[in-house]
């Protein structure tokens, strides 16, 4: 079992940047792939980027590639969002998620065992 803590969410005008974290507990976390998905008010929750249990390989959705970079580090227990050149579509609450049986991403939330409490990211025109 593993508990997801995100952070460093906040306000950001557009085109700036933020550095989302993902403290994850449990001794099997380099187990799990990780992902982080966005949800919006009155919308669907989405996956953004998704990450192997080795960091090996790094998916993002098309809406935030090139901009978005996700990483991980097992060492510490955490996972990354690095966000660039935010828009204000962007705005959203930010979820970390994790599952032990995934070895490629899956977008459907539903697939996903264990999630964080959210962060929020508000970007500004």
């Amino acid at each position: 079992q593993v508990q997801l803590v995100e952070s460093g969410g906040g306000l950001v005008q557009a085109g700036g940047s933020l550095r989302l974290s993902c403290a994850a507990s449990g001794r099997t976390f380099s187990s799990y792939f990780m992902a982080w998905f966005r949800q919006a008010p009155g919308k669907e929750r989405d996956f953004v980027a998704g990450i192997t249990w080795s960091g090996g390989s790094a998916y993002s959705a098309d809406s935030v590639k090139g901009r978005f970079t996700i990483s991980r580090d097992n060492a510490k227990n955490m996972v990354y969002l690095q966000m660039n050149s935010l828009k204000p579509e962007d705005t959203a609450v930010y979820y970390c998620a994790a599952d032990l049986s995934l070895s490629v991403p899956d977008a459907r939330p539903t697939r996903y065992a264990y999630w964080g409490q959210g962060t929020q990211v508000t970007v500004s025109s």
